[in-house]
């Protein structure tokens, strides 16, 4: 399945629009204007929230928390590298996502002990930002879409 992220222009609060490949909303992310840390409701169309993404404060690396009810569903962390940007997301089990990506090109996959499982190409010359996000049938694309959501609030974080 291929979704494109694109993050609104003028919000009070970060909110994301996900579309499918046909431009119809599948999903919206509304964030906390003024909030201790990130906090974001991710939702269906409906208004459902499906989940909710946490910024963990006073850590050493950039953590952020995904839950699901009140329920801890999964964390991503920003892991050490030199000249490449690297995150972990943190599922239940032992196969968690590896992500990996380019600084200089906003390219991103998620890898598994599968392979890669998804994709993630940014949109650089558009006003706001916005993603191309291609997922593996079967992959759990609430997880990915979220972490995705969460690499964009850590690189947007550091450049400032």
């Amino acid at each position: 399945m291929i979704y494109r992220i694109k993050e609104k222009f003028w919000s009070l609060g970060d909110t994301f629009y996900i579309t499918d490949e046909n431009g119809v909303e599948c999903f919206v992310v509304k964030g906390k204007a003024f909030s201790w840390g990130n906090k974001l409701s991710f939702q269906d169309v409906a208004g459902n929230e499906l989940a909710q993404i946490r910024q963990k404060l006073m850590v050493f690396k950039p953590r952020y928390q995904i839950f699901v009810g009140d329920e801890l569903f999964a964390e991503v962390t920003k892991e050490f590298s030199w000249l490449t940007k690297k995150f972990l997301l943190d599922v239940p089990g032992p196969n968690d996502y590896s992500i990996d990506g380019s600084f200089w090109k906003h390219d991103y996959t998620f890898t598994r002990k599968s392979g890669c499982v998804a994709t993630v190409s940014k949109n650089v010359w558009g006003w706001t930002d916005s993603y191309g996000v291609q997922i593996v049938e079967g992959e759990d694309a609430v997880s990915i879409l979220c972490a995705c959501i969460v690499v964009d609030q850590v690189l947007y974080t550091e450049s400032n």
